[in-house]
């Protein structure tokens, strides 16, 4: 027969027991564990003087897969330069007072959708890893693109100056806009 203490020792060092153990287990973080992503770090970001962007594509096929990687790098940096054309129109309409302004920022917002339609201006792979797996048979292609922001915008304004529905006056304001944007480009790459 097992008296009250006995049994108060038991539950105490059976208590004791469990608490131990639950402290040496790992701790599991309830989002997740953290995956280690490649492409990623100050190399592969944008900054101030060049729009960078990063791809990754998966198939079995590994040149499918480097064309997904291609084409996921390329539409993040369109996105990019279109976001960063679309706060410079933004400011441009912000800052200037004249009634043609809304003229200019939506031409200059045309450009920019021409220019991400026809080609972006010194793009640049600049790194690339394939990978594969045997279990599932699957390529994992990631690429690294980049455009110095300089040359884009000089290619840009060699566009302007192709496009015959701008005119003179809105010509001339899209110049300002995208000499300002090279000079930051240019001071940032010092």
């Amino acid at each position: 027969m097992t008296t009250p203490r006995i049994l108060l020792a038991m539950l105490t060092a059976g208590s004791l027991l469990a608490m131990g153990l639950t402290g040496c287990s790992k701790k599991v973080n309830p989002a997740g564990q953290k995956v280690t992503q490649p492409f990623s770090g100050n190399k592969y970001q944008s900054n101030g003087s060049w729009f960078r962007g990063t791809g990754v594509g998966v198939s079995q096929a590994q040149n499918i897969a480097r064309s997904k990687a291609d084409l996921d790098a390329k539409n993040q940096l369109a996105g990019q330069v279109n976001t960063n054309m679309r706060a410079v129109a933004d400011q441009y309409l912000g800052e200037t007072g004249n009634t043609n302004a809304s003229d200019v920022a939506d031409k200059f917002q045309s450009l920019v959708r021409e220019v991400m339609k026809t080609e972006m201006a010194d793009l640049r792979k600049f790194d690339e890893e394939v990978r594969y797996n045997e279990t599932s048979k699957d390529y994992t292609v990631y690429v690294a693109y980049e455009i110095k922001k300089n040359a884009m915008f000089r290619f840009m304004k060699k566009q302007a100056r192709t496009d015959d529905k701008i005119d003179d006056i809105t010509q001339k304001k899209i110049d300002e806009i995208l000499d300002k944007e090279i000079e930051k480009a240019e001071a940032a790459g010092e």
